[in-house]
C-alpha cells in the first residue's frame, strides 16, 4: 500500500518544511509515502467561498485514480488517540487497498464533489491549526502509526 497526503498551497516556513521532510524520511522506512501539494487558487479574492472550494475539489479529485481510498481530514471527522490510528492504518493495509489519500483542504474546507468521493473523515483535534502545521502533524502522526505497529519505542519516550 502506499499513502499519499495531498495538501493545498505550499509551506513557507522553513523550519515545518525542515520537520515535515524529517518525518517524511522517517516514513519511508515502513511505507510507501508521497506529499503532494496542490498550488492555491489564483485571484481567489475574485471568488466566492463555494466557488474556490469548487476550484480546489476539481484539483484534488484530478489528483485521485479510481481505486484511491479518500479520507478527508476534516474538523467534523471522527477523531483517534495514536494507537486508534495506527489500527486504522492497519484495517487499511489489511483491506489490500492500493494507496490510501489523506487530503488537507484549503481555509473553506471541501466541496460537495470531494465530500461525495470520501470513504472516511478524520479529525486531528476540536481546536483549529493552520493548514500548514496540519501537514506536520498527519505525517507525524503516520510516523508514529507504524512505529506502535512495529511495536517501537518512539510513542513513550
Amino acid at each position: 500500500m502506499t499513502i499519499k497526503l495531498l495538501a493545498i498551497g505550499k509551506t513557507d516556513n522553513k523550519e515545518l518544511k525542515d520537520l515535515i521532510t524529517e518525518y517524511e524520511k522517517r516514513l519511508k522506512h515502513y511505507i510507501k509515502f508521497d506529499l503532494e501539494i496542490i498550488p492555491d487558487i489564483k485571484n481567489v479574492k475574485n471568488l466566492s467561498e463555494k466557488q474556490q472550494k469548487s476550484k480546489e475539489g476539481s484539483l484534488i479529485l484530478s489528483k485521485l485514480s479510481a481505486t484511491d481510498v479518500l479520507i478527508l481530514l476534516d474538523e467534523n471527522g471522527k477523531q483517534l488517540d495514536s494507537v486508534g490510528f495506527s489500527q486504522y492504518l492497519q484495517k487499511h493495509m489489511n483491506s489490500g487497498i492500493k494507496q490510501l489519500v489523506f487530503v488537507i483542504g484549503g481555509p473553506y474546507g471541501f466541496s460537495e464533489d470531494v465530500y461525495s468521493k470520501a470513504r472516511g473523515k478524520l479529525s486531528l483535534s476540536k481546536m483549529t491549526f493552520s493548514h500548514q502545521m496540519v501537514r506536520l502533524f498527519v505525517i507525524e502522526q503516520l510516523y508514529r502509526g507504524f512505529t506502535i505497529l512495529k511495536n517501537e519505542p518512539y510513542h513513550h519516550r
